[in-house]
Formats: structure tokens, sequence, C-alpha cells
């Protein structure tokens, strides 16, 4: 892999704001030093000079269903949500991947480099997300992170998707009785693997045992106040040590309770109509209103609810209600990098992290401003024309 030398680049510090010139070091897809100025790099380095542009981390969307309902396919390529039951922990979002969907292309293009997918929010338990960067040709070369979460979905779709039918859920009691049902079976099944007595194997219980064990977060859908105070109480019946709030559009009035047990907030999208009763209180900024709360809040597109593509633009939308220029940035970097639990690989400009990268034309939130360049993992994988 090559060694690159970005020269003159305009950083925006994480913790500050400060805008920096510097130097950025990329040898074998690390970010390996970052100084004012890298006088004596490798002999076998390549030179970019970027300029005094922006130069941000890749961005990182944490609610996405890229690659699973691909674009431009019609419901051949629309492999979100497993109907047949609404029970389903056991399905991998890794095997309904598609990386010749077009939209991994969007991504590259808008300097997005790292994504959550996964599973949709028709079942009361979808299955398995994970985490992934948006350039490769081979699913499994691209994993960050699998699994990486849990689905569960609170509310509207699975009532409509099953009560229309008679089925269960009918009702949001439906609901939570099915996710309570499938962690208590999931607790005595694990139980009894510690005592060495399980002398079967249960797919879909194996698939809870992560959740409950705190290795991976336990990802609830969840629109209404009420919706996700239930996501809350479902985490702590179960003792589950992670929980991501996911969507969160009325996450505002209960801004004070997640405060207090430290959850954190994917919110969006922002860019829809409100086509369903939970979305009435959506607005542009209930961003600002979180992150005065002290709520860690990331900014999502659920694409294709949201193109990928607009991410940014979303952040813009933010800013122009009153939060802050690093606030934003942070919903795009940091904060998804830690709600996904690749804090210590992905989200910062940083020694020892990937060289995920975006160049740009301007600034980062003016939508007349281009990503001109794109890296990830040290290689360049976009450049404008």
């Amino acid at each position: 892999m090559d060694t690159l030398l970005l020269k003159n680049c305009l950083t925006i510090s994480l913790e500050t704001g400060e805008k920096i010139v510097r130097d950025i070091l990329i040898e074998n897809g690390i970010i390996s030093q970052i100084s004012q100025t890298i006088e004596n790099p490798p002999s076998t380095c390549k030179t970019y000079e970027v300029g005094e542009r922006y130069v941000l981390p890749g961005l990182i969307d944490c609610h996405t269903h890229l690659g699973i309902i691909e674009e431009a396919t019609g419901n051949i390529g629309v492999d979100n949500n497993e109907t047949s039951d609404s029970v389903t922990p056991h399905l991998r979002g890794l095997d309904a991947i598609n990386p010749q969907d077009i939209a991994f292309r969007d991504a590259i293009r808008a300097g997005v480099t790292t994504v959550m997918t996964g599973p949709g929010s028709n079942n009361a338990i979808g299955g398995l997300n994970l985490v992934i960067k948006t350039h490769g040709n081979i699913i499994d070369q691209m994993i960050v992170r699998s699994p990486a979460g849990l689905k569960i979905s609170l509310g509207e779709n699975p009532m409509a998707t099953y009560g229309a039918h008679g089925k269960c859920p009918v009702t949001r009691m439906g609901i939570t009785g099915l996710i309570r049902d499938i962690f208590m079976r999931a607790q005595d099944y694990l139980e009894l693997k510690k005592s060495g007595k399980l002398d079967y194997r249960d797919i879909r219980l194996e698939a809870v045992i992560p959740v409950l064990s705190g290795d991976i977060s336990l990802r609830a859908h969840a629109h209404r106040a009420d919706d996700i105070v239930t996501a809350v109480r479902i985490a702590e019946e179960f003792k589950i040590k992670k929980l991501v709030i996911e969507h969160g559009t009325e996450a505002h009035l209960v801004a004070d309770y997640l405060v207090e047990r430290n959850i954190p907030v994917a919110f969006g999208p922002m860019l829809t109509p409100r086509i369903k009763m939970e979305l009435k209180a959506r607005n542009y900024n209930s961003v600002l209103k979180l992150t005065e709360a002290g709520v860690k809040v990331s900014l999502i597109s659920d694409h294709p609810y949201n193109s990928i593509d607009q991410l940014r633009t979303v952040a813009g939308l933010a800013i122009s209600e009153g939060l802050s220029e690093l606030d934003a940035l942070r919903c795009l970097t940091v904060h998804p990098a830690e709600l996904l639990d690749c804090d210590n690989r992905i989200g910062k400009l940083q020694e020892g992290f990937d060289a995920d990268i975006a160049i740009y034309t301007g600034d980062p939130f003016n939508t007349m401003s281009k990503v001109m360049l794109t890296m990830s993992s040290g290689k360049i994988v976009y450049q404008k024309d």
C-alpha cells in the first residue's frame, strides 16, 4: 500500500473547533503522523498538495440499510424485512448486502466512508446489524465490526405489518411481549450454556446472547417518547449495558431521562415528510435541543429513506436551527464512531486511526462545496475530475 503525504490540510479540532493547517502522513492505511510540518517523509512517499482546503475524517452514518435496500432495482432488491415472522434475531444483515448497489458509489463521492447497515423495522426483533466501510467489492472484506447491534422495533411499523393481518403484534403490548419472551428464553439458555448442561443449539437465542453479555448494543427503533422510555425499560429489565435509540423523533421530550442514563440517540431521517403519526413532532431544531440537554447525538440518513449523499445537508439544516458547526461535525464523526463501538479506529484525524479522509472544495457545511477526494483505509477511492 502506498505511503502518502497530504500537505497543508485545513483541519478542525473535534475538541475545540480550532482550525489548524497540518500535514498528514499515511502509511499502510493508517494515519502515522500529523504535524504542522512533516519535513522528512519516507523516500517512497507520494505527496498530495491539499492547498489549505478542508480535510475531515471520513463521515460515519450509524443507521442505514445500504446495500440491503438497493437503489434502482424495485422490489427484487429490497431485503430489509423478513416478514414471515416478527421475531428474527438470528437474521444477519451481512447476508443481504450487495456491494454493487450504486448507493455505495454515492456514499464515497459524498465522503461517507463507514456505515452501520442492517435489517429494517417491520419486525419486533429484526436481526443483526454490522459496521462496514463503503469501499469494496467483497462484503466480507469491508467489515469493520460484525455483528455490531441487534435491531428491535417499537411503535407503528410492527403493528402495521402484522396487526393488519390479525397476527401478533397488534399492539405495543404485543411488541414488548415478543421481545421479553425471547430475551427471557435467551437468559435461561445462557445460564445452561455457562453451566455446561446445554445439549443443543438455538440460532435465535445465540443471536441474543451478545446483547445480554454487553458485547454488542441493542438498537431500538423508537420515534414516540413513550416508545423511547419502553426501550429503556426493557434494557434495564434485562440489564442490557448498551442501548442506542434510533430515530428518536420525540427524544427531546425525554432528554433529561436519557442523559441520566447516558443513552445516545441516532437521530433522523430529517428530510422525510411526516408520513405517519409518529413523525408529527419531527423538527430540525430537535438536534439542538438534545445537544443542549447533554444527549450524545449522531445524525443519520436512514438510507435510502434519505439518500446517503445528503448527510451533510442534514447537518446544515441542524446548523440553521442553531446547532454549532463543531457539534454538527461531531454528530457525523466522533459521536457515531462511539455509538458503533469503533471509536478506537475511526471518527478522528488521529495518529493510529484508519486513514478514512475526505477533502472538500470549500466549507463542508456549504451545499455549494463538493468532496474533491475521498480516502478509505489509506486508498484514494474517489477523486473529482
